[in-house]
């Protein structure tokens, strides 16, 4: 195999700070996914209803909003170590607290959308002042090395977490593999308490909600930024399938919670391939087509998952969403970064938290809806068709984002 094909290793080479961080965070994506599709199956247990499984994400995309947002701000005024290390903490807190509430045998529902929205702010939090560290730790050439590899990260823990929390809920319950999210979050906490501190290089103009304002007119007046967060909206809340796993495994697949854990694995398998053969994707100048072209095909792999009742056919196809997905954000991150100057990239960082972690939230609640009203499977062709023709319509509208040249980068 060619060697420009496979993923790029060098920020994890020339950056012991970043690798300490990338390595910590993978541990605890396995943990966090593993205990995102617990809470989806005690849900669906208490309630035996895909509408509650839907509302999660509900839970969740509120807090999201409102801390994304002014998370962002903080990170552009604060030490951004400090800030990512105590909302680790914060979500860590939240991981024992799953487990008290199981190993109490609470089973509240109210309870678990409660600590969903907690997790869901932290983790607002967190992930801006995380994201614009990595600019601070490797140089720009490596950025979509790096942005590679985090998805890479992020897909990784999708793949390894609900297959293993179906295998530990199955054989142990729901109380063991919350408890082993609360572990293994341990080693992303080492791994920003080792980082250096990493102050903004500039002192911002404004703080608070202004600063919030300031970030948000900055992102009006750059329109190919804008297209990134557009078309992920496209396909993050038209055609995410995720919240009916837990119907579908019981319905149309026959089996239980290693059929849900198998589904919320699929489209991390196929973002791991596809991060593992990422060498290329440094080479590649028209990104803003490219994200186009990505997002297009996830639609499509939506579509076709709701068209079979196959198991087999049915993870292939959630896991080209996966492929397709990765390449998108890659390049959708990319651009960003290259676009955003240092003083705002915690805000823009937020508002990128709020769309690809918010709109996934808002999707579990549209087609929870979707599905009360059609049924699971027309619910999941209705997103991926959806998300095809909104992206298309958008492109038009902004046709210079498929001409976006990364030689040339235009905001």
């Amino acid at each position: 195999m060619p060697r420009r094909l496979i993923v790029d290793l060098r920020p994890l080479r020339v950056s012991p700070a970043y690798r300490r961080m990338w390595a910590g965070w993978m541990v605890a994506q396995v943990g966090q996914s593993m205990a995102a599709v617990a809470v989806g199956i005690q849900v669906y247990a208490i309630t035996g209803s895909s509408f509650a499984v839907g509302m999660i994400g509900l839970a969740a995309f509120f807090p999201l909003v409102l801390f994304g947002l002014y998370g962002g701000s903080i990170s552009d005024t604060h030490d951004r170590r400090q800030v990512a290390l105590w909302s680790a903490v914060g979500l860590w807190v939240c991981a024992l607290v799953l487990a008290a509430q199981a190993w109490l045998a609470l089973d509240q529902v109210w309870l678990l959308y409660v600590v969903i929205a907690g997790q869901s702010a932290c983790f607002a939090v967190n992930i801006p002042a995380r994201s614009s560290i990595v600019p601070r730790l490797i140089e720009p050439s490596l950025f979509p090395a790096a942005n590679a590899l985090s998805t890479l990260t992020f897909s990784a823990g999708f793949m390894l977490g609900p297959l293993l929390g179906g295998f530990v809920i199955d054989a142990s319950g729901l109380t063991a593999a919350y408890a082993l999210d609360a572990l293994l979050f341990m080693a992303a906490i080492y791994g920003l308490f080792r980082l250096p501190p990493i102050a903004p290089e500039a002192e911002a103009h404004r703080t608070g909600w202004a600063a919030v304002w300031e970030g948000l007119r900055f992102l009006s007046t750059r329109r190919n930024l804008l297209m990134t967060f557009v078309v992920d909206l496209c396909a993050m809340v038209l055609a995410q399938p995720r919240a009916l796993f837990p119907a579908l495994a019981a319905t149309s697949f026959g089996g239980g919670a290693r059929t849900v854990g198998l589904l919320a694995a699929a489209p991390a398998v196929g973002s791991v391939v596809a991060g593992l053969l990422s060498g290329w994707l440094g080479n590649v100048r028209r990104q803003g087509l490219m994200v186009v072209v990505m997002v297009c095909a996830y639609g499509a792999a939506v579509a076709l998952f709701g068209l079979t009742d196959i198991l087999t056919w049915a993870v292939f196809f959630l896991a080209l969403t996966g492929a397709a997905d990765m390449v998108s954000a890659v390049f959708r991150s990319t651009i960003l970064q290259v676009a955003t100057p240092d003083e705002l990239r915690g805000r823009l960082q937020g508002v990128f938290v709020v769309v690809v972690a918010g709109g996934p939230r808002l999707g579990d609640a549209a087609v929870g809806t979707t599905a009360g009203l059609f049924g699971e499977q027309a619910a999941i062709v209705i997103g991926g068709v959806a998300c095809i023709v909104t992206t298309l319509f958008f492109t038009l509208r902004n046709r210079a984002f498929v001409r976006y040249d990364s030689s040339h980068p235009v905001a």
